[in-house]
Parts: structure tokens; sequence; C-alpha cells
């Protein structure tokens, strides 16, 4: 058995496909496959159910996953550990960031990292809260900037980098924009643009509109600030968004706060506990930079 079949097994279990496996790992489809069929030899069990269109895990499959990327990841470590020995850090850091962020503090912690550390190759990716604290639980990020609701995720470290309210964000001329605050009884009687279930500022407002019994009327549904405000902007809905969004907005919409909202939208880095030194470094390096974002 090889780290590199096991590399490859991991690759075409998380990409669900040997064509996308085989460019991830930059060797041709054949030569993943034939390496699989190796591994799938050695250990006398099918590894892909391959009648699908997808290359699903077969039971062998999925009890071998987590043990072939504790295998890498160990693999990696000694790398890690020999490179740190001789001051010199070596390795791949995966970082994961909820869809539509804008917050650049994170682009200049990775920027000083990678200068700091050029044998690091760094990869980023976007996609919602839920499944970027997933993918950190799993091992396949190191890393991730995700929308939470109140509290960090179980299991997970993590370092807290926003804490505020919902508010709501409405252009002049519509009922709510004289009242500067309402209940959220008050706001479920409009419809409502807001971010899609699986982010951060979904979750604080199905929570708070849960614990009252009511039931938002989502008609609109943006991934990205800047839409959700135009689309309120337009007068199609009311913008359900945290205080420092809504304040880039404030030359065309108006901000009513919202007073029942009492669960507060969290923006944080989650990690797991164990990591290595790259991490650690990166760690140091998102710190320095969300604590003084200005570089003053």
């Amino acid at each position: 058995m090889e780290l590199r079949q096991l590399e490859y097994f991991v690759a075409v279990a998380e990409e669900q496909n040997f064509t996308r496996a085989a460019e991830r790992v930059h060797i041709s489809q054949s030569g993943v496959s034939a390496q699989i069929r190796r591994l799938e030899r050695e250990l006398g069990a099918e590894l892909f159910d391959r009648s699908a269109r997808n290359a699903t895990l077969t039971v062998a499959g999925k009890a071998a996953l987590e043990h072939a990327r504790a295998a890498l990841a160990a693999a990696g470590a000694v790398g890690e550990a020999v490179g740190e020995v001789a001051e010199l850090i070596r390795g791949r850091l995966t970082v994961g960031m909820v869809i539509g962020c804008t917050v650049t503090p994170l682009f200049d912690a990775l920027a000083t990292f990678h200068r700091a550390h050029p044998g690091v190759e760094i990869s980023l990716l976007e996609d919602n809260s839920d499944r970027l604290v997933e993918s950190v639980r799993t091992g396949t990020l190191d890393l991730a900037l995700i929308g939470t609701a109140a509290t960090t995720p179980d299991g997970l470290e993590a370092l807290t980098i926003i804490s505020e309210p919902l508010v709501a964000a409405v252009p002049a001329g519509h009922p709510l924009a004289e009242r500067g605050r309402v209940s959220l009884r008050d706001l479920v009687a409009h419809p409502i643009v807001c971010m899609p279930p699986g982010t951060g500022l979904r979750t604080v407002l199905d929570q708070a509109c849960a614990a009252q019994h009511l039931r938002p009327v989502i008609t609109l549904q943006a991934g990205a600030a800047d839409a959700i405000a135009d689309l309120a902007g337009r007068g199609l809905a009311v913008a359900v968004l945290s205080t420092s969004m809504a304040a880039r907005y404030r030359d065309r919409l108006t901000t009513v706060t919202i007073d029942d909202a009492d669960i507060p939208a969290v923006l944080a880095l989650v990690w797991r506990s164990s990591h290595g030194p790259a991490l650690r470094e990166l760690l140091g390096h998102s710190r320095r930079a969300f604590r003084d974002p200005d570089g003053g």
C-alpha cells in the first residue's frame, strides 16, 4: 500500500468522480483508476460503486476513508515536523470562506503568511457555513471563516471576529423606514430578502423567529450582501443583514433596529484542536490581521 494510492482514493471519495480527482492530483484518469484498482486488490474489497454516474463509496470504502485521511495527515506531519526543526515550514493548507464574504483581513493574513512561508501551498474555496463546518470537522479544510448563530460549532476551536445583531434595511418611502425600531412580528409582516439556509445570517433569523413561533416569508434569497441590498433598494423585499453589513449601504437604505432579535450573528474562524505548524503560523497571522485590520 502506497501513500499515493491513499491520496488518489481520498481524492476520488471527495470528488465522487474519477476525472475530477485526476485533475486534482495532476495525473491521468487512467492512472488514478489503475492505482485504485491496485489498492482494492491489496485490500481484497471494492472501495467504490462504479455502476452509477458518480463514484460512490462502498461500505468498505466508507470504513477505509477516515483511516486513509489519518494516514495522509500523519505522513504530512512527519515532513512538517522536520521542516519546523529546520525552521522551514512546508505542506499544504486548505482554507474555506463563507460565500459572498468581503472580510479582507483574511486575505491580508493569507498574503503575509505566504510571504513568510512560501513553501506552504494555500488553497481557498467558498461554500455555505454549514458545509464549511463539516469540512473542518472531517479534515477536508484546515481553517474556515464562517457565519454562525451566537456560539461557535461544537468540537472546534474558534476565534470570534464579529458578534452583532441583525437589522432590517429598507429604501426611503418604505413603511418601516420612518419607524427606526421594529419587532420581529412587525418585520415578518413584510416579504424578506435574506441569505439562503446554511448561512449564519439565515440561521440567526430562523432561530429568532422560531423562538417566537413566527414564520417569515423569505421571498428572495441571495448569497452576497450586495445582491440583498440591491434587491431591497428596488423595493422588492426588506433586507435582513448584520449591523456592519447594513452600514455599507446607508447611502441608499435605512437601517431599522429589530428590538427582539436577541441572537447575535457571529463571524468566526474555526479549526480543529489538533493541527500542525503551518496552521499554527497561519492562525498567528490571522489574529494579527483581524486585531489590526488597518495595519496601524
